[in-house]
């Protein structure tokens, strides 16, 4: 935790949030940005579509393990060493990437880049959960998304225009270029918001802990249900836009931008209804939206109805409901949980990013050249979201009943 000499420094500051959100789009950044390049890729390597594919499972596993190992790191020496060792292993990764002969070896390096890249995950979720709590807490991270949103509307773009004119490897070069600017920008500006000490538990007993607690596992896991299947869109759409439908490369990246404006617009609106609206239920609502939406992605796929525009349609009402998942799931989960909010924050996206690959390994292995893997994994992972929230706050609620009728036999007890 802060001290109260460093709390009332960083807390608030814009300047503060808008590093944090720099480093929170890392993750969609490295994804995105090279999205269109996916069909000139295979090609390249002389690899099919689902071997590629697997570049983003790589990813997403990297992203999920190397979490788990961040968090106890930074609640063992603090946010701001860790992180700095995680941006040199991406930059490194990155170049790997840039310089990879085969598929084999892309997937590897993607892995290795994830790595690097989790750190920058984990911090900025830890270091708002130092500073700030519940409905704060949430309205913090919209702010964070609305940054973090920019580059799902900017990276597919970018990718686009470096792929057209210095080649796909070229794209994994402005990353790790990226990467090096990140690194310049926490050495200089990002302070110590959880200094380090010495770990009372160990990592397995922590995250027992958490993994008991019904306020994180709920929502957690909805959130990580509902990730997937916003993954599962990131894995597909490139081979459904371009190849599918024959949209070019370079204007994939606005299909992809306007639904990621959506999400931000989403998410921005958030900011105003968790002062009207407890947590749980717009998180019940955002996900009951995501099933709706996500249903009506794997109809369009199945009739055909609208083509290339009803697939559309349905993705941007899909993308923009996770504005409000996102935020509202994250700081149900880590509430409760300052004391251990770097394995708390691990936890939260190591679960998330475990189904994304799970999802993202779906999508590339049924690939039949339709839209239909694509959207069969988003409607499975937006129910199992929807079942995850509903039985997860049921148990929360059962649990705050029992505390109040435990509170009333005392009273009465005491009387």
């Amino acid at each position: 935790m802060t001290t109260p000499s460093t709390r009332p420094a960083v807390q608030g500051t814009l300047g503060l949030e808008l590093l944090l959100g720099t480093l929170t789009a890392f993750a969609p950044l490295s994804i995105d940005m090279y999205l269109p390049a996916l069909p000139r890729i295979a090609e390249d390597l002389q690899s099919s579509a689902p071997a590629i594919q697997l570049t983003l499972a790589s990813c997403f596993a990297g992203l999920a393990l190397g979490q788990l190992f961040t968090g106890p790191l930074i609640d063992r020496f603090g946010r701001t060493r860790p992180l700095y060792a995680g941006l040199v292993l991406y930059v490194l990764g990155s170049l790997g990437c840039a310089l990879a002969p085969s598929a084999a070896a892309l997937v590897a390096m993607r892995f290795v880049q994830a790595l690097g890249g989790s750190v920058a995950l984990v911090v900025p979720r830890a270091v708002v959960r130092d500073l700030w709590s519940g409905a704060n807490a949430a309205r913090t991270m919209s702010r964070l998304m609305l940054v973090m949103g920019v580059a799902p509307i900017l990276a597919p773009l970018l990718g686009g225009l470096v792929l057209q004119s210095l080649g796909w490897r070229a794209i994994f070069v402005v990353l790790a270029v990226v990467g090096a600017v990140a690194l310049a920008l926490v050495l200089k500006a990002l302070p110590e918001t959880a200094p380090p000490h010495e770990a009372s538990q160990t990592m397995l007993s922590r995250l027992g802990a958490l993994m008991k607690d019904p306020d994180f596992v709920g929502p957690a896991l909805a959130g990580g249900f509902a990730q997937a299947g916003l993954f599962a869109y990131i894995a597909g759409s490139p081979f459904v836009f371009i190849s599918l439908f024959g949209v070019p490369e370079e204007h994939f990246g606005w299909f992809f931008g306007i639904n990621a404006m959506g999400l931000i617009a989403v998410a921005q609106l958030n900011r105003k209804l968790v002062t009207h609206l407890p947590l749980h239920r717009l998180l019940r609502l955002a996900l009951s939206l995501c099933v709706i939406a996500a249903v009506a992605v794997l109809a369009v796929a199945w009739t055909g109805f609208m083509g290339l525009w009803g697939i559309a349609v349905s993705l941007f009402f899909f993308v923009s409901a996770m504005g409000l998942v996102g935020p509202n799931a994250a700081a149900i989960a880590l509430e409760r949980h300052a004391a251990r909010a770097g394995m708390a924050s691990a936890a939260l996206g190591a679960l998330q990013f475990t189904a994304a690959a799970g999802a993202s390994w779906a999508v590339s292995t049924f690939n039949n050249g339709t839209a239909m893997p694509m959207a069969g994994v988003m409607a499975a992972m937006a129910l199992l979201a929807w079942l995850a929230a509903f039985f997860g706050l049921r148990a929360r609620t059962r649990e705050q009943r029992a505390g109040e009728l435990e509170g009333v036999a005392s009273g009465q007890g005491a009387a």
